[in-house]
Order: C-alpha cells, then sequence, then structure tokens
C-alpha cells in the first residue's frame, strides 16, 4: 500500500486561487506578491494566509462562485490521479487553499481522490467575512501526511509527497519519497527528485513502481 499526497496551488494545478478571488475585489497584484513571498518562506505561511483572506473581506458569494469555477488542474494531473486510483494506491490533497476550489477542479475533469485537507473561507450573509478556517492554517502538511498514513495504516516510508512551495516542505521532509513539482528555490535541495511536469511525476512513481507500466 502506498499514500501519494499531492499540493493543489502550484503542483495539481497552476490556478493560484486566492489571485483568482482578489481579481474580482481588484487586489490580484497584492495577493499574488503574498503569495510569492510565502513559497519562497520570506513570510510565514499563517500569517500570509490571513493577510490574503482578509483582502477579499466582502466578496460577494457569486463573485466567491466565479473565481473557483476558473480554478483548473494543469495537464495530465487527471490522467495521474485516475491511474494511481486503478492501482488501488489512495490518492491525497493537502492544500493550504480553498476546499471549494478543489472539488471544483476535480468535478470538472470527473475525478476523484480519497482524502482531501483544506481550509475554508466561511461566509456571512453572503459575503466573505476576511477570516480563514482550516487545519492547514497553523497546522503543518507533516502532521497531515502522518495522520493520514496512520488512518490508511500504512509506514512513513511507504507515503510520497509532490509539492512545490515552502509550506509544503514539513511534508516532503517526512515522506518516504520527495518529489518538488518545479520547486522554488528554497524547496529544492530538500527534494529528493524534481519533475516539471505531470508526465515527469508520472515517470517517476513507474519508476519507483508505484505504477504498472502496463
Amino acid at each position: 500500500m502506498t499514500v501519494v499526497a499531492f499540493d493543489f496551488d502550484g503542483t495539481l494545478s497552476d490556478s493560484e486561487m486566492t489571485v483568482l478571488l482578489g481579481r474580482r475585489c481588484g487586489v490580484a497584484d497584492e495577493m499574488a506578491d503574498i503569495t510569492e513571498r510565502s513559497m519562497n518562506d520570506e513570510i510565514d505561511y499563517a500569517e500570509s494566509l490571513r493577510k490574503r483572506a482578509a483582502l477579499l473581506e466582502g466578496l460577494d458569494e457569486e463573485d466567491v462562485a466565479a473565481a473557483y469555477s476558473e480554478v483548473e488542474l494543469r495537464e495530465g494531473a487527471a490522467s495521474l490521479i485516475e491511474a494511481l486510483n486503478d492501482a488501488g494506491v489512495t490518492t491525497a490533497i493537502l492544500t493550504g487553499g480553498f476546499e471549494r476550489g478543489v472539488e471544483a477542479a476535480l468535478k470538472r475533469e470527473q475525478v476523484t481522490v480519497d482524502h482531501v485537507v483544506s481550509n475554508r473561507l466561511p461566509m456571512v450573509d453572503g459575503r466573505l467575512t476576511g477570516e480563514v478556517e482550516g487545519t492547514l492554517i497553523e497546522g503543518t502538511k507533516d502532521t497531515a501526511l502522518e495522520d493520514l498514513a496512520t488512518l490508511v495504516g500504512v509506514e512513513m516510508e511507504e507515503t510520497i509527497a509532490i509539492g512545490d512551495g515552502a509550506n509544503d516542505l514539513p511534508m516532503l521532509r517526512v515522506a518516504g519519497l520527495s518529489i518538488g513539482f518545479d520547486p522554488k528555490p528554497a524547496v529544492e535541495p530538500h527534494c529528493e527528485v524534481v519533475v516539471t511536469s505531470m508526465a515527469g511525476a508520472r515517470d517517476t512513481l513507474l519508476a519507483e513502481g508505484v505504477l504498472d507500466r502496463t
């Protein structure tokens, strides 16, 4: 048995949810700057997420739904997830991004994963409150991956983590195999394998015997 845990924004998807939401209320540039600083480990992740959520205060449900509808899986992501599912591998998405965006992207491609651990942007009276909720604000992805391994009944040596940014470092460090997906400079030294496409990730998983070439 194997667990493959993906980051979402920047890995499974080249959409950045907070930027898509920010465009709807004119703060996309500020969002992108905060996101980049966080992914390069220049600012604490929890602080960066709260700053970005605060910029979205007052955004209405229609605009929120429209932003999430723009979240897309990158080329080859859906077929890789399907191949892992078919192989009996436990698939997971561990993301500081938002569950509605993840769900929208997966639904569009008609693909599912076994577990999603993510955050949420609460709404009151049809508008975002400017707050953020979830286990991956202060919590880190190493704990999430360890909890998932325990739930599934596998050793950490049997887990694989795939991510790109500084908030992925905790899970990359504890996973049995760490795969950097076009990783940020601060992240790359901590990755055993570096890929720049989902095809590259598939090749790595084939080489590791996680997927069968037949």
